[in-house]
């Protein structure tokens, strides 16, 4: 394993792997003492042109934790902000004998195309509206540890129901081909001015009521509304769109008992989730903020420690 691009790109045998492991890194957040020595010597860089705390974070604390070097970089504070092309940046962090860059960038495979240019394993760390493979392995893990710990098996027939701002989710693609992998069923749910052009090709269920599948879903998750990247009106108004799609708290009322909350934040509460789902037992959001370190201390394994 050299990059981590694409879910896609993983096989079968990889996607276990990760997952497996990560469940072992898990256990080291509960240890006084949060250090292995599996990457010492090893040097990450986390390059990153779009806001993040829970991404960039968790890479850097999963560095550290693997004992590597961890190096954060903005556009803002590269020589990108004096015009250098992001070619030129790749080659000159690529010449200082990075190991590892982990980039996010708001152009949709950018990140694929720079892992041609340099030796340095590359992750995507969410490129654009495109994908971002770490958080769909990391929801996929805070989900088996959910339904584990309630006797409730692993993600095989699960309904996995993914609401909100799907147009603009580099999360709900990367979760879909995961998902659909690991044996759930996924249910998108959206505003049509909201569904992705060509969600009628990614083989699962497309409905516009969330109330018609509410009350039989095992994992409710809900997507932010992105609008930093909405400049047109793609729905009425925020009322309109909490009664029609947000998890208020009659919808609350009609998940199953044991169904899971998931949202990979930031949360906007009021909107597409009320701060009662947020908070409610069931909600494994801070949760998925704990898989996060796991899962990237898993996936930085894979790509440097042999």
């Amino acid at each position: 394993m050299k990059h981590l691009l694409s879910i896609a790109d993983l096989s079968d045998s990889e996607i276990a792997s990760i997952l497996e492991l990560a469940e072992r890194m898990h256990r080291l957040q509960d240890e006084p003492v949060k250090k292995l020595p599996d990457l010492k010597g090893r040097t990450v860089v986390n390059l990153f042109f779009e806001d993040s705390t829970r991404t960039r974070s968790s890479f850097e604390i999963a560095a550290k934790w693997l004992s590597a070097d961890a190096i954060n970089m903005s556009a803002k504070g590269s020589s990108v902000s004096k015009g250098e092309s992001l070619r030129d940046t790749l080659l000159t962090l690529d010449a200082m004998g990075v190991d590892a860059i982990v980039m996010r960038h708001p152009g949709s495979g950018t990140v694929a195309q720079a892992a041609g240019w340099v030796r340095a394993s590359m992750v995507n760390a969410g490129d654009g509206t495109h994908e971002h493979p770490t958080q769909a392995l990391l929801d996929a893990h805070a989900m088996l540890r959910h339904f584990r710990a309630h006797d409730q098996g692993d993600l095989s027939g699960k309904v996995v129901a993914i609401t909100g701002d799907l147009l603009h989710s580099r999360v709900v693609r990367s979760n879909v081909l995961l998902l659909q992998r690991l044996g759930a069923e996924v249910v998108l749910v959206a505003p049509v001015t909201l569904m992705p052009p060509s969600v009628s090709s990614w083989g699962v269920r497309v409905v516009t009521d969330i109330d018609e599948v509410i009350a039989d879903v095992d994992v409710a998750m809900m997507l932010r509304v992105q609008r930093e990247r909405m400049q047109h009106g793609y729905f009425p108004s925020e009322r309109e769109y909490i009664e029609a799609y947000g998890l208020t708290v009659p919808r609350l009322a009609r998940l199953r008992p044991h169904a899971a909350i998931a949202h990979p934040g930031p949360m906007n509460r009021g909107l597409e989730i009320s701060s009662a789902a947020a908070d409610d037992p069931r909600s494994i959001v801070l949760d998925q903020v704990s898989a996060g370190v796991a899962v990237r201390m898993s996936v930085l394994h894979h790509l440097l420690a042999d």
